[in-house]
């Protein structure tokens, strides 16, 4: 056990302050305030009123103590804090710590921060000693293999200061149910669907008798609307068997016209493909002008017909299924 660090296993409140008042630790971490009670009160660990009640008492000692406590919650199945509501209405900030099963990258969220921005976020990386911070997060979340495939694409997700690049990943064929299957990882499955419909509607690509399947690698989640634009480009970059132009990055807002929107911080998202050895970038193009400043190709685009005109490669021949064992060609 690391020195300095005091493992008390107490899941009575009133000894855990006594011992915290003992010890007068720097920071306190309270794992979890579910399993927490105190002995005045009805209902068990867990219980709304021990939950508020724990809380608050370990919000006094907090303020009283000047020490920095942190308290480990439980969360639903929607992913938000269980229990009552006004926990996260006690606390300075509340912090989220996400991450797919078996993904390697965790993924720091502030959604409540007293003190400071909740845009910012911190990439992890689990190993063996814990888990430690990825200095290029960007350059994590896209694939090993720098070759263009159908079906990928390139985004700039803004999240808080710092633009990170991540790939996309769509996989479009044939349904054979009555009703086509839409599955999406990592992105938001209502707004794919609206995407669906743009193309649809505003392209021309026929996906309606069509599954779907959308992933983003990494286990990051985008929930930015200039990514739109990407992750329209891997549908049909699947759906035709085109791939994206190597060396692409795509940045822009769809609209329900299949026009693109400006995006907030574009040069900033340039500048940081250009980094990375990308050789252009598709941007709205009423931001062209601001795009040009990183230093790489500019591609102004209009609507969502010009972006898939334009960023789209020549069409890949299907691979041959090998030939059964035993039988002639």
């Amino acid at each position: 056990m690391p020195e300095g660090l005091l493992v008390h296993t107490e899941t009575d409140l009133e000894a855990v302050l006594e011992a915290a008042a003992q010890v007068r630790p720097d920071i306190m971490v309270v794992d979890s305030i579910q399993t927490l009670a105190r002995a005045d009160l009805e209902g068990g660990p867990g219980s709304v009123t021990q939950v508020r009640e724990c809380a608050l008492a370990l919000l006094h000692y907090a303020k009283g103590s000047q020490a920095a406590v942190f308290l480990v919650g439980h969360v639903t199945k929607e992913g938000a804090v269980a229990g009552p509501r006004v926990l996260e209405h006690m606390v300075d900030a509340v912090l989220y710590l996400e991450g797919e099963r078996y993904q390697h990258y965790r993924v720091l969220r502030a959604a409540k921060n007293r003190f400071g921005s909740t845009n910012e976020l911190g990439v992890y990386e689990m190993l063996d000693t814990g888990l430690r911070e990825v200095a290029n997060p960007s350059e994590a979340f896209l694939s090993e293999s720098r070759r263009s495939e159908p079906g990928t694409a390139v985004v700039a997700s803004l999240e808080g200061t710092r633009p990170l690049l991540v790939e996309v990943q769509a996989l479009v064929a044939t349904s054979f149910y009555g009703t086509p299957q839409r599955v999406t990882s990592g992105f938001d499955p209502r707004r794919l669907a609206v995407l669906l419909a743009v193309l649809e509607r505003r392209v021309g690509l026929r996906l309606g008798r069509h599954d779907v399947f959308v992933t983003v690698t990494g286990g990051l989640t985008l929930d930015e609307p200039g990514t739109d634009l990407g992750v329209a480009l891997a549908v049909a970059s699947s759906f035709r068997s085109c791939p994206v132009l190597e060396g692409t990055l795509a940045v822009g807002e769809v609209s329900l016209s299949g026009e693109l929107r400006r995006v907030s911080r574009v040069e900033a998202r340039v500048r940081e493909a250009a980094q990375l050895g990308f050789r252009r970038a598709g941007v709205p193009r009423a931001q062209a002008d601001d795009a040009r400043a990183a230093g790489i190709e500019v591609v102004p685009l209009e609507t969502l017909r010009d972006a898939i005109a334009a960023l789209l490669g020549a069409r890949v021949a299907a691979r041959p299924h090998p030939a059964p064992a035993g039988r002639g060609a």
